[in-house]
C-alpha cells in the first residue's frame, strides 16, 4: 500500500463530515472534481470503497465509518503537535479558530477582536458563530481552538473557565413603558417570543418561565434576537434578551426594556477548550480579555433606569 497523505485525510474528513462533494470541495478551497480525484486515489490506495455515492449526497461505507474515526484521531494528533509548537512560542501568536454562540456574538466579538489584535497584530483569528451543540463537536474534533459558551457544560473532555454573569432584561412594546413588570407566573401566561430550538438561550428563558419546551403555546420562535425584538415592537409579544445585546437590538425598535423583579433570570458566560489542547495557557490569556472586553461593554451599555425607551 502507497502512503496515505495527510491532505487525503483531510479531504476524507471534510467529505465525511459535509456528506456532500460541492460543500466539502468548498471547505477544502479546491475544486469539487480536484476533489472527487483525492477521494477515488485514497480509495483505490485503501483497496476499498469509503463512500456511497447518491445523486445529491454521499455517505459513510461500513469501512469508511470506522476509518473515519481513526482519520480524525490522527488529524486530531497532528493538529495538536501544531498547537504544540505554537504553545512553545513566546506570547499569543499564529492561528487562533474561536467559536461564539449566536447570542454573543454579535455584540462582543468587535470588542474582543479589537482588543486580541491590539495585544498581538499578527494573530490570524478565525471565528466560527453558531450554537453550542456544534461548537462542542468541532472542538472535539479539532476544528476549534475555543468557544465562548453559557455555561456549565459539564462535558468531561472541556475545560470550563467561567468569565462573567448577565442578567436577561423584558423587552416590551414603547407603549407598556411604566406598566408594572409582570413576574415570572405572568410571563408564563404572556406570548413569549423566543429563539428557535437548538439556542441555549431559549432553553435559559424556557427554565425561568418554568415551561417546556413541547408544552402547547402562543408564540412564535425567531432566528435571532434581532427578529424578537422587532416582533415586539409590532406588538406581537414579549421577550427576553441578554443585557449585552440591549443597545444594538433596541435602537430601531419600538421598545422598552425592563429589569424583572426577583429572582431576576441570568447566564453565566465562559470559555471552553480540551483538556489536551498545549495552548491551554495562551486560552487563559484569551480568556482574561474575553472577560476584560465584557466588562468594557457593560460599562458602556449599562441602562439607565427600570424601562427606558430608546
Amino acid at each position: 500500500m502507497n502512503n496515505l497523505t495527510l491532505k487525503q485525510l483531510r479531504y476524507f474528513e471534510a467529505l465525511a463530515r459535509h456528506g456532500h462533494f460541492g460543500h466539502a470541495a468548498e471547505t477544502c478551497a479546491i475544486s469539487q472534481p480536484a476533489l472527487s480525484m483525492q477521494i477515488r486515489e485514497l480509495e483505490d490506495t485503501l483497496g476499498t470503497e469509503l463512500f456511497e455515492r447518491g445523486a445529491r449526497q454521499v455517505r459513510l461505507t461500513s469501512f469508511g465509518e470506522d476509518f473515519a474515526l481513526r482519520a480524525r484521531d490522527i488529524l486530531r494528533g497532528v493538529d495538536e503537535l501544531e498547537d504544540l509548537a505554537r504553545a512553545a512560542r513566546t506570547g499569543l501568536v499564529g492561528r487562533l479558530r474561536i467559536g461564539v454562540i449566536p447570542t454573543v456574538a454579535p455584540y462582543l466579538l468587535p470588542t474582543i477582536i479589537g482588543n486580541l489584535m491590539q495585544m498581538n497584530p499578527s494573530l490570524d483569528i478565525h471565528v466560527r458563530e453558531t450554537v453550542t451543540p456544534k461548537l462542542i463537536q468541532e472542538l472535539a474534533g479539532g476544528r476549534l481552538d475555543t468557544a465562548i459558551v453559557a455555561l456549565p457544560l459539564s462535558e468531561p473532555s472541556l475545560t470550563e473557565v467561567a468569565l462573567f454573569t448577565e442578567d436577561f432584561v423584558l423587552v416590551r412594546a414603547a407603549e407598556e413603558a411604566g406598566k408594572p413588570v409582570p413576574n415570572r407566573d405572568m410571563l408564563r401566561e404572556m406570548r413569549l417570543l423566543l429563539l428557535e430550538e437548538g439556542h441555549c438561550f431559549r432553553d435559559q428563558a424556557l427554565s425561568f418561565c418554568n415551561l417546556q419546551s413541547t408544552a402547547p403555546r402562543e408564540l412564535l420562535d425567531g432566528s435571532s434576537l434581532s427578529t424578537l425584538v422587532q416582533m415586539v415592537g409590532a406588538g406581537i409579544g414579549v421577550t427576553l434578551i441578554p443585557e449585552m445585546a440591549v443597545a444594538v437590538e433596541t435602537r430601531s425598535a419600538s421598545v422598552c426594556i425592563a429589569r424583572l423583579k426577583s429572582p431576576q433570570p441570568s447566564r453565566t458566560i465562559g470559555m471552553i477548550w480540551r483538556k489536551t489542547n498545549p495552548l491551554a495557557a495562551q486560552l487563559g490569556q484569551i480568556a482574561e480579555v474575553v472577560r476584560q472586553s465584557a466588562d468594557t461593554l457593560r460599562r458602556k451599555n449599562a441602562p439607565t433606569g427600570p424601562c427606558d425607551n430608546p
